[in-house]
């Protein structure tokens, strides 16, 4: 079974930055260049990026296409979302260089339309990120950059996007996201149990290289790396062995 490490960039008016639990009033800032930050995961051994664009997962549009597409170019396989809406976004998108689109807000707005993506432009062209929150016992999907909860749940749409043929999950226990507090493993075991179809990224709270592998034995076939690599409490190297 293939096991992905994956850095990611969040990009806020061309910076790397990182949000406490997706809430854009508390912003740690880490750098201006977010080109060199990827060149270095790059020249580590990464083979995948994740690049999400803040800006756009609130404003609908692509702010960062400009870095996201300079990114990209330098040579990583880049999976990039944050404002994707309309066809034509996946079009500027994969125009810029990117190899997998990531759709959020949409993909639980409106299931139908990307529901057809994933026909038109095959289940290894989209990243599926249904983001999760844990509300009155039930794993709840924010959206719009995590400002607004729908009624649809994870547990609704996880198992009808497998149905469609979809491959790749993104989910993130959003109450994690940036907090150093572990992944959530009874998440990732839940979702390998009922959509093992899926092939599911872990995202949200690692801090340790245990977290990774904790990840991968609770059934994820990704991790996401962010606030733990940027704060150095591990190398990209040392994750990619894990």
């Amino acid at each position: 079974m293939t096991f992905t490490v994956i850095p990611a960039i969040d990009l806020r008016e061309g910076r790397v930055v990182r949000l406490k639990q997706g809430d854009y009033a508390q912003q740690t800032t880490y750098s201006d260049d977010p080109r060199a930050v990827a060149q270095r995961y790059a020249e580590a051994g990464a083979r995948w990026l994740h690049l999400v664009d803040l800006d756009g997962a609130r404003s609908g549009t692509l702010d960062n296409l400009a870095v996201i597409e300079a990114i990209a170019k330098d040579g990583m396989q880049v999976q990039a979302g944050g404002g994707v809406r309309e066809d034509a976004d996946l079009r500027r998108l994969f125009d810029a260089g990117v190899s997998r689109v990531v759709v959020g807000s949409v993909a639980i707005r409106d299931p139908e339309r990307v529901a057809g993506w994933l026909r038109e432009h095959g289940a290894e062209q989209l990243t599926l990120a249904l983001d999760t929150r844990r509300n009155d016992g039930r794993w709840s999907l924010p959206s719009a950059g995590w400002t607004e909860t729908e009624a649809r749940t994870l547990d609704e749409l996880a198992p009808w996007y497998a149905a469609q043929g979809a491959r790749h999950l993104l989910c993130t226990d959003i109450d994690r996201d940036g907090m150093l507090a572990g992944f959530n493993l009874e998440l990732y075991r839940h979702l390998a149990d009922t959509v093992p179809a899926l092939a599911v990224q872990a995202s949200g709270g690692v801090r340790s290289l245990d977290d990774i592998r904790a990840a991968r034995e609770a059934g994820a076939r990704g991790v996401i790396l962010g606030r733990a690599l940027l704060e150095g409490r591990f190398t990209v190297a040392e994750a990619l062995a894990c």
